[in-house]
């Protein structure tokens, strides 16, 4: 006799499952905004905010080059 194992996405109904990936979409989406956000924050500090920070221009660079989908 084979044991079915249900992940949480298989014990929610259809609806409900939808509401939850819908949910991670959002998420994503938001996480994507917050990383534009920040590293355009990033690119226009200027040398002092940055030294204060402890973080170089050229570290501060490369990371506002990033595109948006990379963590």
């Amino acid at each position: 006799m084979k044991k079915q194992i249900m992940t949480t996405i298989q014990l929610v109904s259809k609806p409900e499952r939808v509401v939850l990936r819908w949910t991670r979409v959002k998420q994503i989406v938001a996480e994507w905004r917050r990383r534009v956000r920040s590293r355009s924050e990033l690119a226009n500090l200027n040398e002092s905010d940055l030294k204060d920070s402890g973080i170089s221009r050229s570290m501060a660079e490369f990371e506002a080059s990033k595109p948006f989908w990379i963590a």
